[in-house]
């Protein structure tokens, strides 16, 4: 079951960025202006892509996780719903800095959060009732593309880029054994993907966005959504929710391990700067 609903995800992530490829033809018939008198151009009017634009975006991520984490070939069945956050989450810190310059974009996405768990289910222990987990994650993921549709209904991005990954892990085996074990890793994936944001209404939009790839690890996806809403020339409110699905098992090795998936709703709102 878990193998069709990962590979039900993956097709959806393939179907998002075979979109991207589709849709500027359709956004260059659908926004191809019809003839009228001429007029002397508004300065007020310029193109939207010209010039530099900055975009932040400070967001909470209620992810959920679902998999397996190893330390030094002891592992743990982590399964905490994206509800169970409140009681895992320690401290975070998660945003997007949205740089683009005409119709090249360069998105960075940050995300730094502690984690810890003490109903982890062991694995390959025998004894053991329970595993007090402690994680501490890192994820970066600075990207640059090109805005291949501008319309006024339809905007369209493809992206290529890195994810950085740096997980520290620290397990205490319940009853306690010794002082308990602790590893930490890091590792670089490379991923391409895109978006597209559709205008519903003047203040109301919707956008998609997926990205694939691997390196170090077998496996490094994501796909999501979002719907905002601007309440000002500068802020726009964001609710959607997000998928990030990793498998790393580095050379095929079990003595660190961390193969999870993450759903969950996730809220912020932008602050375009210029």
């Amino acid at each position: 079951m878990n193998c069709f609903w990962k590979a039900a995800k993956t097709g959806l992530l393939l179907a998002t960025v075979g979109a991207l490829f589709a849709l500027p033809r359709a956004s260059a018939q659908t926004d191809t202006p019809t003839p009228t008198k001429m007029n002397s151009p508004d300065p007020n009017e310029t193109s939207s892509s010209d010039g530099w634009h900055v975009g932040v975006t400070p967001y909470i991520w209620f992810a959920g996780v679902h998999g397996t984490t190893g330390v030094l070939g002891h592992d743990a069945s982590v399964h905490a719903d994206f509800g169970d956050i409140f009681n895992y989450l320690n401290i975070g810190a998660m945003g997007v800095l949205d740089l683009r310059y005409n119709r090249v974009i360069m998105p960075v996405d940050f995300l730094w959060m502690k984690l810890s768990d003490n109903q982890g289910l062991p694995v390959n222990e025998y004894g053991v009732n329970s595993i007090n987990a402690k994680m501490t994650e890192t994820i970066l993921s600075p990207k640059i593309g090109y805005r291949i549709a501008d319309g006024k209904r339809v905007k369209v991005d493809a992206l290529f880029g890195i994810r950085y990954w740096h997980l520290s892990t620290t397990f205490t085996l319940q009853p306690q054994i010794a002082n308990g074990y602790s590893q930490s890793a890091s590792w670089t994936d490379a991923v391409a993907g895109g978006r597209i944001e559709f205008a519903l209404t003047p203040k109301a939009s919707a956008t998609i966005f997926g990205d694939a790839g691997g390196g170090s690890a077998r496996l490094d996806y994501q796909v999501g959504g979002a719907l905002g809403y601007k309440i000002s020339r500068r802020w726009v409110l964001l609710v959607g929710y997000r998928y990030l699905s990793v498998d790393y098992r580095p050379n095929g090795s079990a003595l660190f391990v961390y193969d999870v998936d993450m759903p969950g709703l996730a809220v912020g709102a932008t602050f375009n700067i210029k």
